[in-house]
């Protein structure tokens, strides 16, 4: 009676970027070219951060960013018109997949960090599908990247509380309209060539019914008490004004720092004993004889079979892959989500969970191991149980499975 009550994965969807929002290099740097305020070495940065960046040719942007003149038309209408495009199709399609009716949602999550509009993107959706008045909704802002895996634990938090077989509803994603990046400040022109239009909706619950996924744990770290792990991701304003978020270069040093505190957390709740014993060994080791023993880093790949890593960047899974000893295939998914999609932060790990499905590579029983990063500095994962693969490839990567996995070369020409 005291055990915590098992929650599941009913399913989710992504949203797939329509052909008209495709931003292809060529375009890209176009528009910035046209940019008052970028001059001959901002383009050039940026040229190179592209060619070098993992991302291919058919990620797209929101409407607002195929004008030229970008910045004219990044208005608080635009993002509202983009979450919308983005969150509803998501919905939809996740309602026409489980079949549920719309009464029986009990909780709604929302997560977007940089676009937190009056009234909240909660209520556009308790509008659009004229939800119940005394439905719990809850939108999560400031959160970063990560933001999806605290919104998976929020949301099994309050099931515990709700009705037995209640519904909760989570949206993940990022709004990137009102977030274009008007200076000069390289740190700060990074998250405007990274950073794609995409979000992704799931549906989570306590009843087993129909359930693809069971939760098995989710696990939060959080390095913010310190001050360089704060400043790393920062939304602030350059010298001339601008508005941007700066990405600290040591963000990799701080990202690998923040996986071993949540490995250290996440290896008892999954490991094998026999890992466990080595991990524990090795710990008093360094404690006892001092930093000479090398650091005993647990083979996670005898407690999990499939891996979705936030494709922030090839940076970011170059490092994971190095940390974790994974193989090339073990971060295909996180690989392709960034060249197929780019980085849709918080979505990210949602379309490589979609990946691994679309090649068929989920089998029953299969243990998913979703690792996220987000500003704080965060490092949050949840571990899911595979209960019943998909049947098909229909998705975000209905019209492209067919073309993946692709080699994405360390400097793509184009």
């Amino acid at each position: 009676m005291l055990r915590p009550r098992a929650v599941y994965l009913v399913d989710y969807a992504g949203f797939c970027t329509p052909f008209n929002c495709r931003v292809p290099f060529a375009t890209f740097l176009e528009h910035a070219k046209q940019h008052p305020q970028l001059n001959e070495r901002s383009i050039w940065f940026m040229t190179r951060l592209m060619e070098r960046s993992g991302i291919g040719e058919e990620t797209g942007l929101p409407p607002a960013h195929h004008y030229v003149g970008t910045h004219k038309y990044c208005s608080v209408d635009a993002a509202r018109s983009e979450f919308e495009l983005v969150a509803f199709s998501a919905i939809d399609d996740l309602l026409t997949k489980t079949g549920i009716a719309l009464d029986t949602v009990d909780i709604l999550i929302v997560n977007c960090s940089l676009f937190c509009p009056t009234p909240s993107l909660v209520d556009m959706i308790i509008n659009k599908y004229k939800l119940r008045s005394d439905i719990r909704g809850m939108h999560l802002a400031g959160m970063g990247c990560s933001a999806g895996m605290i919104s998976v634990g929020l949301a099994r938090n309050l099931l515990q509380v709700a009705r037995q077989g209640a519904h909760a509803l989570v949206i993940s994603m990022e709004t990137i309209t009102p977030n274009y990046y008007l200076g000069t400040e390289r740190a700060m022109l990074l998250p405007n060539c990274l950073f794609r239009i995409g979000g992704a909706a799931a549906l989570l619950s306590t009843s087993s019914a129909k359930a693809r996924f069971r939760l098995r744990h989710v696990v939060r770290t959080l390095t913010g008490a310190e001050d360089s792990s704060y400043q790393c991701v920062f939304q602030e304003e350059d010298r001339e004004g601008h508005r941007g978020i700066n990405l600290n270069k040591d963000l990799m040093n701080i990202a690998g720092n923040s996986l071993k505190a949540n490995i250290t957390a996440m290896g008892p709740l999954v490991l094998p004993a026999r890992e466990q014993l080595m991990f524990a060994f090795s710990f008093i080791a360094r404690k006892v004889i001092g930093k000479r023993v090398k650091p005993y880093i647990p083979d996670f790949r005898t407690a999990f079979e499939q891996f979705c890593i936030h494709a922030g960047g090839r940076a970011v899974i170059d490092e994971l892959q190095k940390s974790l000893s994974l193989s090339d295939e073990q971060v295909e998914a996180s690989r392709m989500t960034l060249h197929r999609f780019g980085n849709t932060s918080s979505s990210s790990l949602w379309y490589e969970l979609a990946y691994i499905e679309a090649k068929g590579r989920m089998r029953k029983g299969d243990r998913v191991w979703m690792i996220g990063f987000g500003s704080g500095f965060k490092c949050n994962s949840a571990a899911w149980e595979c209960i019943e693969p998909a049947r098909n490839a229909h998705g975000p990567w209905a019209t492209s499975i067919h073309r993946y996995p692709v080699d994405v070369p360390d400097v793509f020409k184009h």
